[in-house]
């Protein structure tokens, strides 16, 4: 992340997002996959690298190896084999979703993972950071499903919307969007148009 100051002034915090380029690898089709969808491989990769049966379906199309491939639904017929995505679909002050898996922070108890209020402090507490009650006493006599408990915080599927695009970089393939998105540094991310009202932003 870092930050741009627009023309009045205002300081806007943004993340600097490198949009390939993304070359379309693979395109699915419901005639012979069952399902309408387009696969776009991103980063550079050495062929030795690259599992035999990957490099021929790499060769078959036509296209250099790439080290990522992800999968994208809802192009349908829109792109063919070998063509390149850049940042040029996208313009300044449109809204966009970032998708991506937020950081995982390892065994959380209930405070720090869902909020929960600690407990007395004084007086002999014994529940200064306890969960307290979790079931009933007799009837249904189990712990419900879905129960906000201690266990595994971060490392999920999160999709933040409505991010404004600050800047596009078009020489160097980059996009600043507003605020932060899913992820650590480096990690992929899915950048999609932000549908307001039924509608692409």
């Amino acid at each position: 992340m870092t930050q741009v100051w627009k023309d009045d002034g205002t300081r806007v915090p943004v993340t600097v997002l490198d949009l390939g380029p993304n070359t379309v690898t693979a395109v699915r089709t419901s005639d012979q996959d069952g399902y309408e969808a387009v696969q776009l491989g991103f980063g550079e990769i050495r062929a030795k690298l690259v599992a035999k049966p990957q490099l021929g379906q790499f060769g078959k199309a036509g296209v250099e190896p790439r080290r990522w491939l992800r999968e994208v639904r809802g192009l349908d017929g829109e792109h063919t084999i070998g063509d390149v995505l850049t940042v040029e679909g996208f313009e300044v002050g449109n809204k966009v979703d970032v998708i991506g898996t937020s950081k995982g922070k390892g065994f959380a108890g209930t405070i720090k993972r869902h909020g929960f209020s600690r407990g007395p402090m004084s007086h002999g507490s014994q529940n200064k950071r306890k969960s307290g009650s979790i079931g009933q006493c007799k009837y249904p006599g189990r712990v419900m499903r879905g129960k906000r408990m201690a266990g595994r915080m971060g490392h999920e599927r999160i999709t933040v919307k409505n991010l404004e695009i600050i800047a596009v970089d078009l020489e160097h393939n980059r996009l600043l969007v507003k605020g932060a998105v899913p992820g650590h540094d480096g990690a992929q991310v899915l950048v999609r148009s932000a549908w307001i009202g039924g509608s692409a932003a």
